[in-house]
């Protein structure tokens, strides 16, 4: 744990986690250890196969740890939580369902649908971006727009813990520096807690506010290295000798685990 947080700050927190699959041939984690302040915004990187996938799972509730607990909310983390969502590479949309009634999906699934509800997915489709595509089809968006269908979703569900296994990572470089740009301003006005895994060093760097670099399988995190940015940020932060310093630290922490 941090020593600038208090323990009321906390809202995730891994002690001793491990977790095996394949019969217990594969140790896809082992003892790793970490803690999340309320709010912050967390990025994952490590060599591929290091568990961070595996990580947001345990903390999601849809996979069971082997061994160590996860606790949410100073509580152990045994199944899907409502104060959790989760956002994938894909934005896996309906592709018979518009705009909106994609968002309202989660809504939809819980109970009956409000005028309420209805109004809140309509702000969280412009507040990505999207208020002229309420009633498009999937087929009629973009990539990157998709995506961006898949994050008012995210919203929509009211959870107050986001985790995000590399929602950006099968777009173009250009869409994806946007999609950077807007989800810093979102998760900072929702005052979100996010968990966000990458293989991009840069892109980890400039959203987070600590960058968790975990260690080849069976993955553990090695550092965790604290980005004392300012916000908001530009994309031109990128060029500043701090920005580049925490570049070097998290390569070279990578090249020694």
């Amino acid at each position: 744990m941090s020593q600038h947080a208090k323990v009321d700050d906390i809202v995730v927190s891994g002690r001793s986690v491990g977790k095996t699959f394949a019969n217990g041939t594969v140790i896809a984690l082992k003892n790793a250890d970490f803690d999340i302040k309320r709010g912050s915004f967390v990025s994952l990187v490590g060599p591929s196969g290091c568990g961070k996938s595996t990580l947001l799972r345990l903390v999601s509730g849809l996979i069971p740890a082997t061994s160590g607990e996860v606790t949410v909310h100073n509580k152990p983390v045994t199944g899907p939580r409502p104060d959790i969502s989760m956002m994938f590479q894909k934005a896996t949309l309906l592709e018979w369902r518009t705009s909106l009634e994609n968002v309202l999906l989660p809504t939809e699934i819980a109970g009956t649908i409000t005028l309420a509800d209805k109004n809140r997915a309509m702000d969280l489709l412009k507040l990505v971006g999207l208020g002229d595509f309420v009633f498009a089809f999937p087929a009629q968006l973009s990539g990157g727009m998709q995506q961006r269908v898949a994050l008012a979703r995210l919203l929509q569900t009211g959870a107050d813990i986001l985790l995000m296994d590399e929602p950006f990572g099968a777009l173009d470089e250009f869409t994806r520096e946007r999609l950077n740009t807007e989800l810093m301003r979102i998760v900072s006005e929702v005052g979100a807690t996010t968990l966000f895994v990458t293989h991009n060093i840069s892109e980890a760097i400039f959203l987070a506010d600590q960058v968790f670099v975990m260690t080849s399988r069976p993955g553990q995190v090695a550092k965790i290295i604290d980005v004392d940015l300012e916000r908001p940020r530009s994309l031109s932060i990128q060029t500043s000798p701090e920005f580049n310093n925490l570049v070097a630290d998290v390569r070279e922490t990578l090249g020694a685990v």
